[in-house]
């Protein structure tokens, strides 16, 4: 593990200022700097951008953010255990990095950046899939980011990547694939964290698109999708009977087939049921 700044080590700061990981917290440490500064890479050319971190733990992938040149760095960090650590690393940036202790669930956080803004995290899994969601379904789109860059435990992130026919994909595939562009970028091992997980993590990165895939009332195709994965296994004129009195008519008008699972339907095509059905 080579140096990428004048701090001590990961393990130093941990065992300095007593930060054994709370499962509670959904914490799991990234404790080599190397790797935190190859996940800060995977974010892009940082310089200039505001970027936001969620759950930063003792900073390890902080200190890759502001190494690789990000323009500042806000931390929403719940564990106050944590703070001086962060403090630490804010006073070898000077001017940098500000830190928010709370929830990021309910803390917010735009008041307190400016564009451009990037979102890198090693989010917390016990509230990782709450707040992608959040962040891909805001009231106005383009939303407050340029590019999610996100670590997930691998079967979240294939869920987010997954493709029409593959068993992972559903309602968060499309909800990240509609607007962005979505692929994993990153494996990690389970021995790469302190302590170790039991499933493998992966880091997803998404970039907001300049249009969607294809035109749709945004709460129009939530409902849809999430009637229609909500029964996966039924055929969608059973899934979606509750949307419409007519829903088979409306399926065909679509362009699908009302006997089809939601698992075999694209993007396109569920925007193009939500169109019929808000006609």
């Amino acid at each position: 593990m080579s140096a990428i700044d004048t701090l001590p080590p990961l393990r130093q700061v941990i065992a300095t200022h007593g930060l054994s990981a709370k499962k509670a917290l959904g914490q799991n440490f990234l404790l080599d700097l190397n790797l935190t500064a190859k996940i800060a890479r995977q974010a892009g050319d940082l310089t200039g951008c505001d970027v936001l971190e969620v759950g930063p733990g003792p900073g390890g992938l902080t200190r890759g953010l502001l190494a690789e040149g990000a323009r500042r760095v806000l931390a929403v960090e719940r564990d106050a255990r944590c703070l001086p650590a962060l403090a630490e690393i804010a006073e070898a940036y000077p001017g940098r990095l500000s830190v928010i202790e709370g929830d990021a669930l309910k803390v917010d956080v735009l008041a307190h950046l400016a564009p451009p803004v990037r979102i890198v995290s090693n989010l917390p899994y016990n509230v990782g899939t709450e707040l992608l969601v959040r962040w891909l379904t805001p009231e106005v789109w383009p939303p407050f980011w340029q590019s999610l860059t996100l670590m997930f435990q691998r079967e979240v992130a294939e869920r987010i990547v997954a493709a029409p026919g593959d068993k992972a994909y559903g309602r968060l595939s499309i909800l990240a694939q509609w607007r962005c562009d979505a692929r994993i970028v990153m494996d990690l091992p389970p021995e790469a964290f302190t302590p170790p997980p039991k499933v493998r993590s992966a880091v997803v990165h998404l970039t907001q698109r300049d249009a969607p895939r294809a035109p749709a009332d945004p709460a129009v195709l939530s409902r849809v999708v999430a009637a229609a994965f909500g029964q996966r296994r039924k055929m969608l004129r059973a899934s979606l009977r509750g949307l419409a009195p007519d829903i088979e008519t409306r399926i065909s008008a679509a362009g699908l087939d009302p006997t089809a699972r939601a698992e075999t339907v694209s993007i396109e095509g569920f925007c193009a049921l939500a169109r019929e059905l808000a006609g």
